[in-house]
């Protein structure tokens, strides 16, 4: 199936990687919130462990052929990772950074702490910006840590709109 993004797909994945995101932590005893705040997309709250993330969420879709293509997290990595921290601060939460990343087939779902992004996967150069690698050795990498949450929805379809034409069932 082909992708063609309407004019608006860009807020909608994002908004829809924000409340994937969500859902995921609230079916998981998490209380959670979106927010309007600067650095950070979600605060959610742990009774079980009584810790509160900051979560950001990064979410993309993905045409084929560039399935493999990084997300940017932070561009002007100091200052966009400041924002971060700083709104994690202002509410008492720790940084977690989420990235949701879908392509025709799939979408896969990443979960962890800023301090373990920084740990394992941050740019040694300190005037890069931190990107959230997609190729086959980084998804090796993401599999094998214990700190990385990860979730891949596949998508099923038993019949949707076709780009152009008529579907099998007479749709447009």
């Amino acid at each position: 199936m082909d992708i063609q993004k309407s004019t608006r797909h860009q807020a909608i994945v994002g908004m829809f990687g924000e409340y994937l995101v969500a859902n995921w932590l609230s079916r998981s005893g998490f209380e959670v919130s979106r927010v309007d705040h600067t650095g950070i997309d979600l605060i959610a709250y742990s009774p079980r462990l009584g810790r509160r993330f900051g979560v950001t969420v990064k979410s993309r879709t993905r045409s084929v052929g560039s399935e493999a293509t990084s997300v940017t997290l932070f561009r002007a990595a100091q200052q966009d990772r400041g924002k971060v921290v700083e709104a994690c601060h202002a509410f008492g939460c720790e940084p977690w950074i989420a990235v949701y990343v879908e392509t025709a087939n799939y979408g896969d779902l990443y979960l962890t702490s800023l301090e373990n992004f920084d740990r394992l996967y941050k740019s040694s150069s300190v005037t890069a910006q931190d990107t959230w690698k997609m190729g086959r050795k980084h998804l090796s990498a993401y599999d094998a840590d214990k700190e990385l949450l990860h979730i891949r929805i596949d998508f099923s379809v038993t019949r949707w709109w076709t780009i152009g034409g008529l579907d099998s069932s007479g749709l447009v």
